[in-house]
């Protein structure tokens, strides 16, 4: 079997792939689809090897990082999904109270990469919880195809209301300095986004390539925002101009960070979208946005 490269994948592949992952088409769709890209020595198997995220050797900061503190825990969601879990983590031996973060997941629940970003961003000094809004229905399965068709079957609006809860939980502990931001992915950016709509209080929002709020609902934020888009994302990237004209009428503070030539996507480093340069950008961005809006006096 060939070894694939990122370099050998066409872009309508990964369009084709980020169709298949916003449920826009079925996994049988996908890869008769896909087979069309199969030549040259390249065969199904291996663009769909190729495509599908590679959890085990992407973890950048370990489950047992002894610079953290990293434990699962439940918190109340009364207007959502009841009891729900989440991975809390903070640094070990911090003295003084931290900022809080929420962290997002995308649209099939609390995988491995974003339980990998909640720990990152708490060795940066913050308290992050990033909730699994599939654990109603059992949890994240383990694998991202199962994932999406169980969180299908939630409603988004009752899983915003597991993040605001999530919010509530953290900036109420005693650890807490009072101040917590939001950091989501995907459909995590819709939350963040929805975040800055719903909690007058929320101190800082960075949606990744997130879904935008009508023109009604942004009319209500006041965090500030920091507004992280993939370049070749224009499903995601259309509605910006309205959300912008919003935002610029109501001065809220706001900065678009637009990343050339990366897919939708591109922060993941379990996948071929993941890109580099901009993903590490992205987040020395993101987390110097916190660290100003969060620990700042």
């Amino acid at each position: 079997m060939k070894k694939l490269t990122k370099e050998d994948i066409k872009q309508e592949v990964f369009d084709l792939y980020d169709d298949y992952a916003h449920n826009k088409i079925e996994r049988r769709q996908f890869i008769e689809k896909l087979s069309l890209y199969a030549v040259g020595g390249i065969t199904i198997a291996s663009l769909l090897s190729f495509m599908m995220p590679n959890y085990i050797d992407s973890i950048l900061v370990q489950p047992n990082d002894p610079r953290l503190q990293s434990d699962y825990i439940t918190y109340d969601s009364p207007k959502g999904g009841g009891k729900i879990k989440g991975l809390l983590s903070k640094p070990m031996d911090v003295e003084g109270k931290l900022p809080g973060i929420i962290v997002v997941h995308e649209n099939r629940g609390l995988n491995p990469y974003i339980e990998d970003v909640g720990r990152r961003a708490a060795l940066e000094g913050f308290i992050t919880l990033a909730p699994d809004a599939l654990t109603p229905l059992g949890g994240y399965p383990g694998n991202d195809d199962e994932g999406r068709e169980m969180q299908r079957k939630r409603d988004r609006n009752e899983m915003l209301e597991d993040f605001i809860a999530a919010y509530e939980y953290v900036i109420s502990r005693e650890d807490c300095n009072g101040k917590v931001g939001v950091v989501g992915f995907c459909f995590g950016g819709w939350i963040a986004n929805m975040m800055a709509v719903k909690v007058p209080s929320l101190s800082a929002a960075v949606p990744f390539y997130g879904g935008q709020p009508t023109d009604e609902e942004a009319a209500l934020v006041k965090a500030p925002l920091m507004l992280q888009f993939a370049g070749l994302d224009e499903r995601v990237n259309a509605g910006w101009p309205a959300y912008e004209k919003v935002l610029k009428a109501n001065n809220v503070e706001h900065i678009a960070h637009f990343y050339p030539e990366v897919n939708h996507g591109f922060h993941n480093n379990t996948t071929p979208r993941y890109d580099e340069s901009a993903a590490n950008l992205a987040w020395g961005r993101t987390m110097e946005f916190f660290k100003d809006k969060l620990k700042g006096k």
